[in-house]
């Protein structure tokens, strides 16, 4: 099975550094995956959650404000303002979805993105 390499990088730091099958991304112009051997290019991304499909299959979702991302064939690199990432497990998930909540009504972009960005934490919140 192919892997790509992701890298979640926010000015306070990595938030993800590791291999993935697939990466959906909250795009500018709307929501893509990702998978390994993709065609180069480089995207703004928006107020969104970005799903990371792990090689054992389990998901990590980190919610995001916004940024930009680089795609290549092997790699994928996600330049972010703020980023929270909510996993199954988390000690602190409540906490965790609060702050994702946060970060993302905080965002300066339109309400129905924000709006629809809450729904998705709210709902990743709930299948824990």
């Amino acid at each position: 099975m192919k892997l790509l390499k992701l890298e979640i990088v926010t000015p306070k730091g990595t938030i993800y550094d590791g291999e993935a099958k697939q990466v959906t991304l909250p795009g500018s112009e709307g929501e893509f995956g990702v998978l390994p051997e993709h065609a180069t290019l480089v995207s703004l991304l928006t107020t969104g959650v970005i799903t990371i499909e792990m090689p054992d299959s389990s998901k990590i979702d980190v919610a995001i404000n916004s940024g930009y991302v680089k795609v290549n064939e092997s790699k994928v690199t996600c330049i972010v303002d703020g980023a929270v990432a909510l996993t199954a497990g988390d000690s602190d998930i409540a906490k965790k979805i609060k702050e994702a909540t946060e970060l993302l009504k905080s965002a300066e972009t339109s309400n129905t993105a924000i709006a629809a960005a809450v729904s998705k934490v709210e709902q990743i919140g709930k299948s824990f």
